[in-house]
């Protein structure tokens, strides 16, 4: 039973707060460090270092609402994307798909990707951001919707740039994901008219984070699942070993974050880490310890902050960023406009490191509470100067959501109303 009114739903971005490369590449024994591809050993099979994911406040946002003409029309204003498909036309193509009775998410088969990139008129081979965007959507409605495909109108409007490693993708799946599954009555609406967003329960909650793996999975192929469920729960996550935990009860942290601007490929510098850690493994390894032991260290802290937050606490965090910028650079994924980053919030008393893969990309800076706004002022216009682009924001907030419309800004009900 599809629900009769418009609903509207955000999900969070993402940054890597501690860990990059190391949870690729390094591994652990309770003996010590091991090399990449060991000698099989019948001891205690090794684990991957750690990376911690934490929710970005720069949000995507998604209004769906029913319309009565037996069509379904979608609405991607940041990339100039409009689509509509009749519903007779749609439903078509239902008994190509493998549904489960019990609404279980599937994973897209090479075969259902082909006939839906025929059908939406996409090239074999297309991977721009439209053709991707496009196919999730269509992918998830199907699966998700199935015999009902009810008629709707989503428009998704994103304060998160594409392609800088924020997790743009996952919080657009996590968002699609979210709202068909309410529309459907596969999950309950939790909309109120209330100022506050609201949330659904964690099974419900579990349920979008799977389906919105399947979007990811369309869009990238084998997504390591992090950055969706960062999306869905929001806060801090630890990976390690192909396992996510969420942290429970963690603070908000002011920061502000920069995008150089400057493109960069997660696949080539992935490859130079490795190549690295070959050649030089007694050196590389402990690298890859330490950027593991900062990440430990940083959980720790954090944990501590929930019960007794104390200006001590952030002058570790600031000590463990420094440390850890200084070892990425050491494996090879540093680039000078990260240098001059880090020179230009150093200047003004501010500590930064790389988030992601590197090599350009983004950056975050940490803002303690008792920091000069006037500080944060000239280190952001300084940045900016340089031809970054920055955003003060916060890191740690939830996670999916739902929306009254007195609950969002002018700015967002106005780019989720543009025609």
């Amino acid at each position: 039973m599809t629900i009769d009114r418009e609903i509207y739903v955000s999900a969070p971005g993402k940054v890597i707060l501690h860990g990059e490369h190391a949870v690729v590449h390094g591994k652990k024994s309770k003996v010590g460090i091991i090399p990449p591809e060991p000698i099989p050993q019948s001891s205690q099979p090794a684990l991957c270092y750690v990376a911690l994911a934490v929710s970005l406040n720069l949000r995507t946002f998604l209004r769906m609402r029913p319309c009565s003409n037996d069509t379904v029309l979608i609405n991607l204003p940041n990339i100039n994307t409009k689509r509509s498909w009749g519903i007779s036309d749609l439903q078509s193509l239902l008994p190509a798909f493998q549904l489960d009775s019990e609404h279980e998410p599937t994973s897209p088969s090479p075969e259902s990707l082909h006939i839906l990139k025929t059908f939406a008129g996409f090239a074999e081979g297309s991977t721009d951001t439209e053709s991707l965007a496009v196919l999730a959507f269509l992918y998830l409605y199907l699966c998700i919707c199935g015999k009902d495909s009810p008629c709707i109108e989503m428009t998704v409007w994103s304060q998160l740039p594409t392609g800088a490693g924020l997790g743009s993708s996952a919080a657009y799946s996590v968002c699609v994901a979210a709202s068909l599954l309410t529309f459907c009555g596969r999950i309950a609406d939790p909309g109120n008219e209330s100022s506050e967003a609201s949330r659904w329960t964690k099974p419900e909650l579990d349920l979008i984070n799977r389906w919105a793996f399947q979007g990811e999975k369309v869009i990238h192929g084998n997504p390591s699942g992090v950055d969706n469920a960062v999306a869905t729960w929001g806060g801090v996550l630890r990976y390690q070993s192909g396992k996510i935990t969420p942290l429970d009860r963690v603070p908000k942290l002011q920061i502000v974050l920069t995008n150089t601007r400057v493109p960069r490929s997660t696949k080539i510098l992935v490859a130079g880490v490795k190549d690295k850690l070959l050649k030089f493994p007694s050196i590389m390894e402990p690298v890859l310890a330490s950027i593991d032991a900062v990440s430990q260290e940083c959980q720790r802290v954090l944990e501590d902050m929930v019960t007794d937050m104390s200006m001590d606490h952030y002058s570790v965090l600031e000590e463990l960023i420094d440390i850890n910028q200084h070892h990425l650079n050491v494996i090879g994924v540093g680039h000078p406009s990260l240098d001059k980053l880090c020179q230009v919030t150093a200047s003004h008393g501010l500590h930064s490191k790389l988030t992601g893969s590197g090599g350009g990309g983004c950056a975050i800076t940490l803002l303690r509470p008792d920091v000069d706004p006037t500080v944060v002022k000239a280190a952001k216009q300084e940045l900016t100067d340089c031809g970054f682009m920055c955003w003060e924001t916060i890191i740690g907030g939830p996670g999916v959501s739902a929306h009254s419309p007195s609950s969002l800004t002018d700015c967002v009900l106005e780019a989720l109303k543009s025609n």
